[in-house]
């Protein structure tokens, strides 16, 4: 069986979550009592464009990395191919 080619696009998609796991951990917000907006404290802010970002990164993987050889194998309702092997149940 042969195994699909994947796209680059894969290789960015974890770059990217390395680099949101990285950044993550926000220490240079921690003493800052600015205020964004007025209102918002900077760490708070900070955290809702991190979920942003994070949101665009799952979408981009979805769109961009997604294993479309799953749901080619989804769609034609062939057995898994664990139980082709006689995988454990």
């Amino acid at each position: 069986m042969s195994r699909p080619r994947r796209s680059n696009a894969w290789r960015l998609v974890w770059i990217a979550a390395a680099l949101l796991f990285t950044l993550h951990h926000d220490f240079w917000f921690w003493d800052d009592r600015s205020l964004v907006f007025g209102f918002l404290p900077v760490g708070l802010a900070y955290h809702a464009a991190y979920s942003i970002a994070a949101a665009l990164l799952w979408l981009a993987a979805v769109k961009f990395a997604w294993p479309s050889h799953i749901e080619q194998w989804a769609d034609a309702g062939a057995p898994p191919p664990e139980a082709k092997r006689g995988g454990r149940s």
